[in-house]
């Protein structure tokens, strides 16, 4: 079978990479096609534009853009049109591909989309564009689907892939904490590492006894990170391992603050981001908490600091509590072990592509 999959962003490219491996188990013949990253090609998907591209984040840079994404978007429509594949799977990446699925729906090609918008926090209109382009939803975060069928759309909840392959690194993996270690998780896209990586390292310098890990981003090299500090230890393609051996970490908002609390590493979000693109996504986004954490938890459990908030003060007085408070471990070990609960024990890769396969076969 033919399969097109498009994921936009590092954490997509994960999770897509993992369904095409699902997915050969079951079809011999499965050929892949699409837009993603360097493990979904690494997994066997012929890339018809790399997710790199596409890595663009706020409001008034994508106004900057809207001429590359016109163009990229224009040319997975016409190789959509031309290889007629089977199925589409579309990999969160909303605002793209929910152009995609009106497109390829009207080719009356098969729509599935995995992760699904998160339309619970603005653009709730787009509730209308699922019912009318999506064939199959399925759902990650465990309050999801209760909210979709409230909205009268059927959702599969399939577990959460953060879980799953968090649950298989710490079932081969031991935690490895013999030093005193803090992880530096400041992003995959340029505009939050230019942006979050230098507080995180003015704050650093209040806990010289600790010894720093950087997680790098891929697609970035060693000279871009040792461009902020040429005697940054950085480490590429194993955040677990780098989780595994820290403390306490610094994240940029995004799916690593859910990897970092599913690796019982204690944590203070960071987010800084275009002033007038935050004013304007204030405006439009409802949401009481940024992490994926507090969002599930429906309540703080990891300190979330934003915008003029995520400054070095702040920076070392939160991670100052949760390295040597115990009230503050206690009460976040607490919480942590209660979204381990939340969120279950499901294999989503292996749910996904026993759904696509049985959609097809």
């Amino acid at each position: 079978m033919k399969y097109y999959i498009i994921s936009g962003e590092t954490s997509g490219d994960n999770h897509a990479a993992r369904v095409i491996q699902e997915l050969k188990k079951r079809d011999t013949n499965a050929v892949f096609r699409g837009m993603g990253g360097d493990q979904s090609a690494a997994a066997g998907q012929e890339l018809l534009i790399h997710q790199k591209e596409m890595a663009i984040m706020g409001f008034v840079e994508i106004l900057s853009s809207l001429r590359k994404i016109a163009r990229n978007l224009k040319k997975i429509k016409q190789d959509i049109a031309q290889w007629q594949p089977d199925l589409l799977l579309l990999v969160d990446y909303p605002g793209f591909n929910f152009k995609i699925a009106k497109y390829t729906h009207g080719l009356q090609i098969p729509v599935h989309y995995y992760i699904s918008p998160k339309v619970w926090a603005w653009k709730e209109g787009r509730i209308k564009r699922i019912k009318s382009y999506v064939d199959r939803l399925y759902t990650i975060l465990p309050f999801e689907t209760e909210y979709f069928a409230k909205h009268e759309v059927e959702a599969t909840y399939v577990g959460n892939p953060s879980k799953e392959t968090v649950d298989e690194y710490l079932a081969n993996n031991p935690l490895q904490k013999e030093k005193k270690r803090i992880a530096l998780l400041p992003g995959s896209r340029k505009q939050e590492i230019n942006t979050a990586l230098p507080i995180m390292l003015d704050a650093m310098k209040n806990f010289a006894d600790y010894e720093l890990i950087v997680a790098q981003a891929p697609g970035f090299n060693d000279a871009y990170y040792h461009a902020f500090d040429p005697k940054l230890k950085l480490v590429k393609n194993d955040m677990y391992g780098i989780l595994a051996q820290s403390d306490a970490a610094l994240v940029t908002s995004g799916t690593a603050t859910l990897e970092t609390a599913l690796m019982h590493v204690p944590q203070v979000v960071c987010y800084r981001m275009n002033e007038l693109s935050y004013r304007i996504g204030r405006i439009i986004i409802k949401l009481n908490y940024i992490s994926l954490v507090n969002l599930i938890l429906n309540k703080p459990c990891v300190t979330e600091l934003i915008q003029r908030d995520f400054n070095v003060e702040r920076v070392s007085k939160e991670l100052s509590a949760i390295l040597h408070s115990r009230e503050t471990q206690d009460r976040i070990k607490t919480h942590y072990a209660e979204l381990h609960t939340k969120i279950g024990t499901s294999h989503p890769s292996v749910e996904v592509a026993e759904h696509l396969w049985k959609s097809i076969s």
